[in-house]
């Protein structure tokens, strides 16, 4: 009877150690956690959401998530508020068992992770940074717009990440998301009305955010351009008629003359993966940086950021006189960080399908064309070329002008410094 006795009373003795180990265990976690987060008092949301630019496909992983959440201590957090970055996916299920089995080989670069880096440099240590993607590639606008479920999705993840800082006392709200989205609009010829959806979008998502976070702040859009006319079948390069501008020109005006919408930028100056349809990953994070610009000027009520655009384009007789919205002086012809596709990207259409642009000079904020002939009843273009298939800075559809921010705003990224210049976005006009 003593062994078994013995054996009993050792077992006991064992079960309350352990309870108390893990009682203790689970006291010491909470005290971290509660140090670790007390001093957060404001959470500011800024996702993405689009198609496949926003979930950043083909864009290989570059960020550090280690640094994401130790770097800024523990101030960047997804839709959680907790650093498990890179297992989207809409499907709820599966997203947890990404997590769950670590699930890393469709993780990929996304351009908010560079613009938290950015962020949080510059905001208060009271101050956390919620950043998460959303949409679905290849997919089109009105597939993505309110009453869609990647639209629902969103804001489920909105709503999780307000609710979850809520129940800590932390005041949450939503200044901005990136948008991301309009190549499957351009070259699949949707023949939707883009500006009407994408403005329609950003009241929507006002008034259905507002709903969730009861905030008083107006929800911006940080919109970048796409410019992937090359990819369209039917594209022609000195085409009078130019379906394919339809998306980043709608694009270009909404940023330029909507108060909803702030600038990031184009994507032309960038490297696309097999020089197709998706920038890489560096140029996600060079993106995210710019889209940091606009963030903290949202954050901090300054004035609106309309990018480098073309704000009067006046013709004479033979030329053509182009005064642009330059936000960092003096502007640029730059040939080295872009490759000149003839007359630095610009181009005086006919009506017969003819660019007749004979030269470019540039003079303070204004470009000057001059055509071999009268160029009334012409359109005016910019960065409308490029080769078949082809993308970014090399090859595809592209321009030459920019301002000079990236003089004094640069990026280190994989021992490489990258200047933030802000490069003119397409567009085209029609000519009286």
């Amino acid at each position: 009877m003593i062994v078994p006795n013995f054996c009993c009373i050792f077992a006991y003795q064992t079960s309350n150690m352990m309870k108390k180990f893990f009682f203790f265990f689970c006291l010491i976690a909470c005290l971290f956690s509660c140090t670790k987060y007390d001093e957060h008092k404001v959470v500011v949301c800024i996702p993405v959401y689009g198609q496949s630019l926003a979930l950043g496909e083909e864009a290989e992983l570059i960020t550090n998530f280690d640094s994401l959440s130790t770097m800024a201590d523990g101030r960047i957090v997804t839709e959680n508020l907790e650093h498990d970055f890179g297992f989207f996916d809409n499907d709820k299920k599966k997203q947890w068992a990404k997590k769950i089995l670590n699930y890393t080989k469709r993780t990929f670069e996304l351009s908010v992770y560079g613009m938290a880096e950015s962020l949080v440099k510059q905001l208060g240590r009271d101050t956390l940074i919620c950043i998460f993607p959303g949409g679905q590639g290849g997919t089109a606008i009105m597939r993505l717009n309110k009453g869609n479920w990647c639209y629902q999705r969103f804001l489920e993840n909105i709503e999780n990440a307000y609710q979850m800082a809520v129940n800590r006392g932390w005041f949450f709200y939503v200044p901005a998301v990136c948008w991301m989205q309009g190549e499957s609009d351009l070259f699949d010829y949707t023949d939707t009305d883009y500006k009407k959806a994408l403005k329609q979008f950003s009241l929507d998502i006002n008034e259905d955010v507002k709903q969730i976070t009861h905030q008083q702040q107006i929800i911006r859009l940080i919109c970048y351009q796409t410019n992937l006319l090359t990819n369209a079948e039917h594209f022609q390069v000195d085409s009078f008629k130019c379906r394919e501008m339809a998306v980043p020109q709608a694009m270009m005006e909404l940023v330029r003359d909507d108060t909803l919408f702030w600038a990031s930028g184009p994507t032309y100056p960038y490297s696309f993966a097999r020089e197709l349809k998706h920038i890489d990953g560096v140029c996600q994070k060079r993106l995210g940086y710019l889209a940091a610009v606009s963030a903290l000027g949202i954050i901090r009520g300054a004035a609106r950021f309309r990018g480098l655009v073309p704000k009067e384009v006046v013709p004479c007789e033979n030329d053509v006189q182009i005064s642009f919205n330059v936000p960092h002086p003096p502007l640029v012809l730059d040939t080295l960080l872009v490759t000149n596709p003839s007359y630095y990207g610009f181009s005086v259409i006919t009506t017969d399908n003819r660019n007749i642009v004979q030269s470019v000079f540039l003079k303070d904020d204004v470009i000057t064309l001059h055509c071999s002939e009268s160029v009334s009843g012409c359109k005016v273009r910019y960065a409308v070329n490029g080769e078949t298939l082809k993308s970014g800075w090399e090859k595809g559809p592209r321009g030459n002008l920019r301002d000079s921010q990236g003089d004094s705003l640069k990026v280190d990224i994989l021992g490489k410094t990258y200047p933030l210049h802000n490069w003119c976005y397409q567009f085209e006009q029609q000519l009286d």
